[in-house]
Formats: structure tokens, C-alpha cells, sequence
């Protein structure tokens, strides 16, 4: 491949987030295109793979990624087959980017961190697409900056208009909460160690057995405290926001004021209905990065431990919504690699 070459890439996953993957590299993404989709639903792989040039449809990963005209990988399975995808890969030191979770727990996330620092180098970048949010790099420049002090307590709200069906009380915090875990860690430059998980009674409109809302506490090895209402049977959008306090001032984002109406005398604007719609931007520049890191022989963005990192405070807050209390988060010593 020559730098001037497109990237070859491999799509795992064909349902909405790898289809709109697709799309995203053959209609915004400059600098590759899409070689081959992998789905176990060979039907849905080929409607896909029909709508691309020169696209090749696979039921099996290792096959695809065997082929002559891959050069990287998107994972954007669901979660419990990121692992095989993933060591797949690696095995053949192809360049990842792996929708999150990396893997849906800890264990595993650490045998692919394994396989990676054996490497020697990094291959995998985890799609945790806020650090690519416009509001998000705003607030998290000016938190670099200094001049609000040390961030002191940060505030997130992340609300769905209604649940999927197979949604679990577990899932918001694994699922949902796990974006708000990463975010927290990139923007205070800290780790997070203990969860707290309090139960608010459940809405009427939620499920019958699904404990949502939920209000999730984290602390950090810097001193801050960091509190996330998940609610995802809100009914009326999908709204993420977050607040960052600190000694000298406070900064917010997700308040989506981007146009105010005025009209028969009433005021608003709209409200995002799902998150690719509130995060397209987002997704645009985060694979436009890894596709232009991935063409210099070069890996950026939330590597293997963010995603190593964020599946064991997961597992802290479910232990936390199940059983009760403060749950320590467990981390093996950070890799000189990462």
C-alpha cells in the first residue's frame, strides 16, 4: 500500500452502527474505502456489501481479515464478539478501530491488552467517540488551560428517549454509563476508583423490571467526585450534558442551544432523537483521524487500556447496582506501553 493508496478497510457488523460506518467511509471519509463487511446474518452482509464498489461480504472474520485487499479493521459488532474480532487482528497486526466496549468485562479486555503490548506497538483505537465531540474538545481545552482551578465535581445527565427492548438494569451502567467512564477519565486525566450506584424509584414509563433511572457516583485517584443520572425511558429525546466544577469557575456542555426559535410566543429548538444524530459530527472526525493516523503507520485516540479501564468501572458499578454501596474498581498496573 502507498501512502497515496486508500485504506482497505474491513467492516465487522453490518446492523446500524457498522451500516452507518459504511456509509460514513464511502460518502464522508476521504482517504479509504470499504473492502469487505463481515456479519453472521449473510443476507444483511450482502445488501450491504451490494451498495459498495469492489465490496466483498464475509460471514466468518478471520476470513475476511485473511484477505488480500484488507489493510484495517472496523469492529462494529456487538460487544461479546469483540474479542475473537479483536485477537484476530492482532494476530495479523492490522490496525483497529473497535466501537466500545472493547470487550463487555475486564478479563477479557486484559487478554487483548496482552496480545497487543506483545506487539511492542499499538494497533487499537476504542470508538469512544465524545473525546471527538466539538463541545466536548471545547471543554476539555479549557480544563487544560487552568483557568478555572482544579476541577472539584463534574455533573453528567445522559438520557435516551426509550430503551430497546433487551435492555437491562445492568446495561445502563455497562452500556450506557461506560461513555460517561471514559469521559471522566479523559477530561480530568484521572482514574477512576470506586462507584456508587443509588436506585431511584423506577419511572412508570420505563419497562416493567428495568431500575431506571439510575444515579451513579464515581471518585478519583485525583480527589474529584463525578455523579451521572442515566435515564433511558426519559420519553421526549436523547440529551447528553455535563458540567465540570472547579476552584475558580464552572464550564457546561450538551445544552444543544445551537439555534433558538421565537414564534407564537413561545421559544425553543429541537431535541436529537438518538445519539448518531447528536454525535455525527463526532463519528465523522473520529474515523477521519484514525484514517489518517492509520495511513502514516500511526495509532492516536483512547487505546487498548482506556478500554481495559473503562470495562472494570463498569464492573465496579454493576456490582455496586446489585449488591449495594461503594464498590472498589480493581486495575492491574498500567503498561509501560499505554
Amino acid at each position: 500500500m502507498t501512502q497515496r493508496a486508500p485504506l482497505r478497510v474491513a467492516v465487522i457488523g453490518t446492523g446500524k452502527m457498522g451500516a452507518d460506518h459504511v456509509r460514513r467511509i464511502e460518502e464522508v471519509v476521504s482517504g479509504a474505502r470499504v473492502s469487505a463487511v463481515v456479519d453472521v446474518d449473510a443476507e444483511r452482509a450482502k445488501a450491504v456489501a451490494a451498495r459498495v464498489d469492489g465490496c466483498t461480504a464475509y460471514t466468518d472474520a478471520a476470513t475476511a481479515l485473511a484477505a488480500a485487499d484488507v489493510d484495517a479493521v472496523l469492529i462494529a459488532s456487538s460487544g461479546p464478539a469483540h474479542k475473537a474480532a479483536l485477537l484476530a487482528a492482532l494476530e495479523r497486526d492490522l490496525p483497529v478501530l473497535c466501537e466500545k466496549p472493547l470487550t463487555p468485562d475486564s478479563a477479557s479486555a486484559l487478554r487483548v491488552l496482552e496480545a497487543e503490548r506483545k506487539l511492542g506497538h499499538r494497533r487499537v483505537q476504542v470508538g469512544f467517540m465524545r473525546r471527538y465531540d466539538a463541545e466536548y474538545m471545547k471543554l476539555k481545552s479549557l480544563l487544560e488551560t487552568g483557568q478555572l482551578g482544579r476541577p472539584l465535581m463534574v455533573h453528567n445527565r445522559h438520557r435516551n428517549a426509550a430503551s430497546p427492548p433487551f435492555f437491562t438494569s445492568d446495561m445502563l451502567v455497562s452500556d450506557s454509563v461506560a461513555h460517561e467512564t471514559d469521559v471522566t477519565r479523559w477530561l480530568l486525566g484521572q482514574e477512576i476508583t470506586a462507584v456508587t450506584v443509588l436506585r431511584p424509584r423506577p419511572s412508570a414509563n420505563a419497562p416493567e423490571d428495568l431500575q431506571d433511572p439510575q444515579f451513579v457516583v464515581f471518585e478519583t485517584d485525583g480527589g474529584a467526585v463525578v455523579d451521572v443520572e442515566i435515564f433511558v425511558n426519559c420519553g421526549f429525546g436523547y440529551q447528553v450534558q455535563a458540567e465540570v466544577v472547579c476552584e475558580r469557575g464552572t464550564a457546561r456542555i450538551g445544552d444543544g442551544h445551537a439555534m433558538v426559535t421565537n414564534m407564537a410566543g413561545r421559544w425553543g429548538g429541537t431535541i436529537s432523537q438518538d445519539f448518531i444524530d447528536r454525535f455525527a459530527d463526532a463519528y465523522d472526525r473520529e474515523l477521519q483521524v484514525w484514517v489518517d493516523a492509520t495511513r502514516r503507520g500511526e495509532v492516536t485516540g483512547p487505546s487498548t487500556w482506556d478500554g481495559y479501564a473503562a470495562a472494570a468501572v463498569c464492573e465496579a458499578g454493576v456490582r455496586a447496582l446489585n449488591e449495594g454501596g461503594r464498590v472498589e474498581v480493581e486495575l492491574v498496573e498500567r503498561p509501560p506501553l499505554y
